[in-house]
């Protein structure tokens, strides 16, 4: 059993989901969750080459499907996204923030250009998409929108990744001032944080980067659970989030992690 199997497979028939950094890792595994719960599915990336393998998933269980490339940093990039989102499906009842990006450094080797790189797609991008879908959804006066975050954005600060702990904490605030806003029209937006996922993205733009040998094997072992993470576990919160019995529930942040925030991190790099 799979952790979307608990829900009722025509859960989401009807509905439609806008996923951003839908073609892999967790954003892939977000949409063709929905997609197995009966929604049909807007998948969105930078990089268009990642989205055709994912929408052809999609299709092949039976759900219609838009691939849209898609710049979040660039404001007429979201636009076409959205609009063509919209004239896809109609409507957009979900939105999963996933797309995002970041790099391990230590504070001091961080470059002005890294900073508002990294600043500017995890935080900026997400507000550029939030705007727009927030807007649709408003009007529609129903949506539920979900921020894929980090642990990174929470008090223990982000020690590996200063530029994105620091965005994606802004995000996790503009989440809550959001929910203040749009809770009165039916639109609720939450946050989820997962730990340390087994994605390929993990493994080469992260693990890769350790100055230390077999840098998994040392961070799974402070795990409390003894394990990385799975996308579908994260795929299964976003799936509560939208659902009927999370209509009340917002401005939140889930975490899951296997109760890696309780537990030591292993630097990525180690200070200087």
């Amino acid at each position: 059993m799979t952790p979307t199997d608990v829900f009722a497979p025509d859960l989401f028939a009807g509905k439609s989901v806008l996923v951003t950094g839908g073609g892999r890792g967790i954003g892939r595994e977000i949409a063709l969750a929905f997609a197995r719960l009966g929604a049909d599915c807007v998948i969105a990336s930078r990089n268009p080459e990642n989205l055709q393998p994912t929408a052809q998933e999609i299709e092949a269980l039976g759900r219609r499907v838009v691939a849209l490339p898609c710049n979040i940093r660039d404001v007429e990039s979201v636009d076409a996204m959205v609009n063509g989102a919209v004239e896809g499906m109609g409507k957009i009842d979900f939105l999963i923030n996933n797309a995002g990006g970041q790099f391990p450094a230590n504070p001091l080797d961080i470059s002005d250009n890294g900073w508002r790189a990294v600043v500017d797609l995890n935080l900026n991008g997400t507000w550029n998409v939030t705007n727009r879908v927030g807007r649709h959804m408003v009007a529609n006066r129903f949506g539920a929108i979900v921020n894929i975050v980090h642990i990174y954005s929470y008090n223990r600060g982000a020690p590996d990744f200063a530029h994105s702990g620091a965005a994606r904490a802004g995000v996790v605030n503009l989440a809550k001032s959001l929910a203040f806003h749009w809770a009165r029209h039916n639109v609720t937006i939450n946050s989820v944080a997962p730990g340390t996922i087994s994605t390929d993205g993990v493994r080469e733009e992260e693990f890769a980067a350790s100055d230390k040998d077999d840098y998994e094997g040392l961070a799974t072992a402070q795990i409390p659970a003894k394990r990385l993470g799975e996308a579908d576990e994260t795929a299964a919160l976003c799936a509560f989030l939208c659902s009927p019995a999370a209509r009340y529930i917002n401005g939140a942040d889930l975490v899951v992690d296997g109760a890696n925030f309780m537990a030591n991190w292993v630097p990525i790099i180690e200070p200087q």
